[in-house]
């Protein structure tokens, strides 16, 4: 937690710079397990497939990490309806104003609304007493959005203490990704139940399963979609969950020359239109909360 104590104090340029640095080194003892780890192919015990027999299911997430991102975000919603997807938006309730019409909008195209932690400062698991205090407000949050689902700030996560949030799934974890603060994935392209103690209510962890878009064009500048292209087809190869997180904050709808921290949107079109022409009828693409129903009914199916 020390980086997020220092980070306010650290120039934005100077803190890419160094988690460029970083990225490189971590990148050469990574090329075994990223952006495939071959070992999360295995699909769970009994496994009878996606809905309606499709190959794999797809699911879009979009974080909101700031206001940039909340400000323009109508321009990404207005990109997944027209290409014929539904997407799930987190927003972060106390870091910045949230407006009733972004909330309404989610809603209205059919679309998800789930929580991203609280402020996205780095501190929501630094205790178990700062957790659960924040766990208390951030309940209240999904009770007034009308939302079962979360998904973790950069990652940080205790599965354990997640229980106390009031949630049908979350989205905390990933197959592998060395790039994160935690870097240990949780080996699956599939989702999987969250139990805790007697009185705990089980959530499903849905882990995303190709790499943010941050990583890729911020931090490692990527120049194509090379690599969703290649994670995709493995997963689908494979009959997984190809769960998609970006975020409109680093997206550049306009047009114009890129900033330190943005990337062509683009790159996202193009990315969807690949999934529409490559494997049109192929992918159940689903909300998670749809993909946390059927997987809490396969459960049900397997007890009885």
């Amino acid at each position: 937690m020390l980086y997020y104590t220092l980070k306010p104090l650290i120039p934005r340029r100077l803190q890419l710079c160094l988690r460029r640095f970083v990225v490189r080194r971590q990148l050469k003892r990574s090329r075994h397990l990223w952006p495939v780890d071959p070992h999360a192919a295995a699909a769970p015990d009994g496994w009878p497939g996606w809905p309606d027999g499709k190959q794999f299911a797809l699911v879009l997430s979009h974080d909101v990490d700031t206001q940039k991102g909340h400000d323009s975000l109508k321009n990404l919603l207005d990109i997944d309806q027209q290409s014929g997807f539904r997407s799930a938006v987190s927003l972060v309730p106390r870091r910045y104003f949230v407006s009733e019409e972004v909330i309404s909008s989610v809603k209205e195209r059919g679309f998800e609304l789930c929580v991203h932690g609280l402020y996205h400062d780095g501190r929501l698991f630094s205790s178990h007493r700062r957790f659960l205090k924040r766990a208390a407000e951030i309940n209240t949050i999904l009770a007034q959005w009308g939302a079962a689902g979360f998904t973790a700030p950069s990652m940080h996560r205790n599965l354990d203490w997640m229980h106390a949030l009031n949630i049908d799934h979350s989205t905390a974890t990933f197959d592998t990704d060395p790039f994160e603060p935690q870097p240990d994935g949780v080996g699956t392209i599939f989702p999987f139940t969250v139990n805790g103690g007697p009185t705990d209510k089980p959530f499903v962890e849905l882990p995303y399963t190709l790499p943010q878009d941050f990583t890729l064009f911020v931090l490692m500048r990527e120049k194509n979609i090379h690599i969703w292209q290649r994670k995709l087809d493995w997963v689908a190869a494979n009959g997984g969950m190809a769960l998609f997180n970006t975020h409109p904050d680093y997206m550049n709808f306009e047009g114009r020359r890129c900033g330190p921290e943005e990337y062509p949107v683009r790159h996202y079109t193009a990315f969807l239109d690949y999934i529409k022409k490559k494997y049109a009828g192929a992918y159940w693409q689903a909300l998670p909360a749809e993909v946390a129903a059927f997987w809490r009914k396969l459960e049900r199916e397997r007890l009885e």
